[in-house]
């Protein structure tokens, strides 16, 4: 498939609505495809970012699990290196864990972001991360 809306080949589900750029630098789309579930107590999304773009450094009270389903990324936690993601990889990210996740420079990429325990909450956004930051990939 292909179209206006998803730019490769062998989309799962669609781009969704454009993510407010209080808490993105660069263009990212979600599309959520369980909202927050209060007898599962979970919400589930599937977030697309164009290339060079990332959320800001964040965290989850009750903890996340990402899925790489597309493309290239990063995901870094406070005080660690970047880590690259391709498209397979698992992210556990602990609840409260300070860290933010994005596209490399060159690459599309597409995650599906699975928030737990949200009757904990379900993100806390901080600070943009920096250029030095998110350039600082060895």
């Amino acid at each position: 498939m292909k179209t206006s809306d998803n730019q490769y080949n062998d989309v799962i589900f669609p781009k969704g609505d454009l993510a407010p750029s209080e808490y993105f630098t660069g263009n990212a789309w979600v599309k959520m495809l369980v909202p927050n579930d209060q007898a599962l107590n979970t919400a589930v999304g599937n977030v697309v970012f164009e290339a060079g773009a990332r959320n800001n450094w964040h965290t989850h009270p009750g903890g996340q699990i990402l899925i790489v389903t597309h493309g290239t990324g990063y995901y870094q936690e406070i005080g660690k290196p970047i880590q690259l993601l391709q498209v397979g990889d698992v992210v556990n990210i602990q609840p409260e864990i300070k860290h933010w996740h994005g596209a490399s420079p060159e690459s599309e990429f597409t995650h599906i972001a699975i928030s737990t325990n949200t009757a904990k909450g379900i993100v806390d956004w901080l600070e943009p991360v920096t250029d030095e930051e998110y350039n600082s990939y060895q």
